[in-house]
């Protein structure tokens, strides 16, 4: 399974520089390896171009001449490496016939061969003197040499092979051990203490609901970050500012227009005429419930009242009951006592909104309360003819309505939905309208237990 790549600053800077110093070694690795490799190489054919000249050069000035059974340079009549069971390296014959022709020295073909340990005791070298090399070279191989003169035999010498062995693997390895330890931690610790105070920013962002009051976020960390954190701070100051402001801006608002119509209202009651004494009265009414609604959903994201526990197949009983007493025809299926915390008034208002929706457009209601082992969903159900499928979202609008005329009984000014939507959201909720297939639509809303 492959590991997502991380999402917080500290993860993501802790795997970049893991990375990092990973390549870093890599290259280092193998950039010793190539060193190691041209140090074996010089190690073993420097010091033999160098015997093999000075060998020749004094059995050419009348000096002890080469022979077969002593010496570290030996003149034998055939090539005494085997033509199989010995492993040859050719970039040492180049680089020998290199040095070699730097000092002057021709000869014929290079043949190389790294001995293996059964063939020690075994061939035409005395075993005396390849004791001897393995005595030098307790941490290598013994390379054997031999280089053709023509018409005067062959030069046969023995030199170190190191081996590679795990030294320099276990090497490599502790100095990568360390490097993370000394590199990685300290920059872990530093990242993290970076990204606390941005952690805790993000939090206090989410937690921030206007009008509950909260004390400011210290301003720690980077110079970048405490500025931020101070920024914040002084924005949530002035959100709040704006909504106080607003709240006593609709609270006179409220007033200024309520005013007017209850002294409408008085002067109403001097009119003669039943019909239009009547008709001027629900005008009024109908104002007040609009301007009811409007505030409602201009104050909802600083509700005044506090949550508080309830039994809420009680309420949703006790809206349906107010319908009853109009003569609605509403009815509720009975359900257990279930508690929830919510605020009490703005959940009776959105269940009425719903009712009320359902009552007018689909004559009559059946509500019931269904509780689930994560959420409870009350659900008011209607006969009427239901919502066309590519409008369900518009209807949550504010000032939207299905019904085109302008009638206000067969039709509010567009708010119910709208109001309902942000009451249940502002609990947690969420509000579904779906179409049966039998005819009729469901109203549903979703609270969290």
């Amino acid at each position: 399974m492959i590991r997502p790549w991380p999402r917080s600053l500290a993860g993501q800077m802790a795997l970049l520089i893991a990375l990092a110093l990973f390549v870093a070694q890599a290259i280092n690795f193998g950039l010793v390896l190539r060193d190691r490799i041209e140090f074996r190489l010089s190690q073993a054919t420097r010091p033999v171009a160098t015997r093999i000249a000075d060998a020749l050069d004094r059995e050419a000035h009348g000096g002890r001449p080469l022979v077969s059974d002593r010496g570290r340079v030996r003149r034998l009549a055939a090539n005494p490496i085997p033509p199989s069971g010995y492993e040859r390296h050719p970039e040492v014959a180049a680089e020998l016939r290199r040095q070699l022709a730097d000092q002057g020295v021709t000869v014929g073909r290079i043949d190389t061969g790294l001995q293996p340990s059964a063939s020690d005791t075994d061939g035409d070298l005395n075993t005396r003197y390849r004791a001897g090399v393995r005595r030098s070279n307790r941490d290598g191989a013994t390379l054997l040499i031999a280089l053709e003169q023509p018409g005067r035999g062959w030069l046969t010498i023995t030199a170190p092979w190191p081996q590679p062995g795990w030294r320099l693997l276990v090497a490599l390895l502790s100095q990568t051990a360390i490097l993370y330890i000394v590199v990685l931690l300290p920059v872990l610790w530093i990242v993290r203490r970076m990204s606390r105070p941005l952690r805790d920013l993000r939090e206090a962002a989410e937690r921030f609901r206007p009008g509950e009051p909260s004390p400011p976020l210290p301003a720690r960390g980077p110079d970048d970050v405490a500025a931020l954190i101070t920024a914040f701070n002084a924005l949530r100051l002035r959100v709040t500012g704006m909504l106080d402001e607003k709240d006593r801006m609709l609270g006179a608002i409220g007033h200024d227009l309520r005013t007017p119509l209850a002294a409408l209202r008085v002067r109403i009651e001097s009119v003669e005429d039943d019909t239009d004494r009547a008709k001027m009265i629900d005008t009024v009414a109908e104002m007040n419930r609009t301007l009811d609604d409007i505030l409602s959903l201009a104050r909802l994201g600083r509700p005044s009242e506090p949550p508080t526990d309830v039994d809420l197949a009680a309420l949703v009983d006790a809206v349906v009951e107010d319908f009853r007493d109009l003569g609605c025809e509403v009815s509720f299926v009975e359900a257990d006592r279930l508690r929830m915390r919510l605020r009490p008034s703005l959940m009776r208002r959105a269940v009425r909104n719903l009712i009320e929706n359902a009552v007018k457009y689909g004559v009559s209601a059946e509500v019931r309360v269904e509780a689930g082992a994560q959420s409870v969903a009350i659900v008011v159900a209607d006969q009427g003819p239901g919502i066309p499928e590519d409008r369900m979202g518009d209807v949550f609008d504010a000032f939207t309505r299905l019904e085109s005329s302008r009638n206000r009984e067969t039709g509010g000014i567009g708010l119910g939905l709208a109001l309902a939507q942000a009451i249940v959201r502002e609990a947690g909720g969420e509000i579904r309208l779906v179409n049966r297939a039998e005819g009729g639509l469901d109203a549903i809303i979703e609270l969290p237990r």
